[in-house]
């Protein structure tokens, strides 16, 4: 006779039960087995990997422009408590992705190992991202689908709250030359727009796998950003090849306009095998910082 089996699949995990009615009838002598695993009945927690030189400044740091609080995140090198030396300033976005695996959606840049091992003489403020604000505070512009753009008052936190906190508390410098920002994706458009909003504030902008498509209007929005008050600002774009289909050509577009219609300089660097991920953003964040902060 026919012994029927029932299955069950559970987040990758098989589990097989015979019906004992069926199995008795047959004089067949089994055990009902059901694999349990521990991790279908507690979540694995993910370690944290975030380096000593890494601290957490605000849990929640109040954001007047926007009335919500949010994490910030602050990198100091590691001479920094043995020296009176002042440091330049990097502010990123997606904070929860930049330094703890614990803390991350897919991963972590490892942008604290990165400069651990450069020994590199700079202060990184990193920024959490807020969950589901994240598309409109990374968007200056209203979009259909996503709701009021949030970004100016985003920036606006970031140049007129933020950074004047960290230039209070923590010996940095506090010159253009010395400021940089920089984030991917949403966090690589909120960057861009930074640098055109803010050009007397950030020095380097880092523009890493950028969101363009979301504001088709951006080479309209261009035209205006060509004034002298841009000049000496440094532009550094990035895209991986094994992105969304539009991702290198689209980022490549807004660096040649910005290359040929404005005066500051740019840099555009495309990885063939790169993904729309922490891991290759983290691979490009050297050559990133190399070309702008750390001159």
């Amino acid at each position: 006779m026919f012994i029927p089996l029932v299955f069950w699949f559970l987040s990758g995990d098989w589990y097989t039960l015979q019906d004992p009615a069926t199995v008795q009838a047959d004089r067949v002598s089994t055990n009902i087995i059901i694999a349990k695993r521990k991790h279908l009945l507690t979540p694995l927690q993910k370690a944290h990997s975030a380096s000593a030189n890494v601290h957490i400044l605000d849990t929640a740091f109040f954001m007047p422009q926007l009335e919500r609080t949010r994490r910030i995140w602050i990198y100091l090198p590691a001479d920094y408590a043995a020296t009176r030396q002042r440091y330049p300033v990097l502010y990123m976005h997606d904070g929860q992705n930049l330094f703890d695996e614990q803390t991350s959606f897919s991963g972590e840049w490892g942008v604290d190992e990165i400069l651990d091992g450069k020994r590199a003489a700079c202060i990184v403020v990193g920024i959490d991202n807020g969950g589901i604000k994240r598309m409109t505070e990374y968007n200056p512009n209203d979009n259909p689908q996503q709701g009021k753009g949030e970004g100016k008052a985003y920036l606006e936190f970031v140049v007129k709250t933020l950074k004047p906190y960290i230039d209070k508390h923590y010996r940095t410098l506090k010159t253009k030359g010395s400021t940089a920002i920089a984030g991917s994706s949403m966090g690589g458009l909120i960057s861009f727009y930074a640098g055109l909003y803010y050009p007397t504030v950030f020095g380097s902008v880092g523009v890493l796998s950028p969101s363009f498509w979301i504001v088709p209007q951006l080479k309209t929005e261009l035209v205006q950003f060509t004034k002298k008050k841009y000049r000496g600002q440094r532009y550094f774009f990035y895209a991986g090849g094994r992105e969304s289909s539009n991702m290198v050509t689209d980022m490549q577009q807004i660096a040649e306009w910005m290359d040929q219609h404005s005066p500051v300089t740019v840099k555009v660097s495309v990885l063939e095998e790169g993904q729309h991920n922490e891991s290759s953003w983290g691979k490009i964040f050297p050559a990133f910082y190399d070309w702008t902060i750390g001159q």
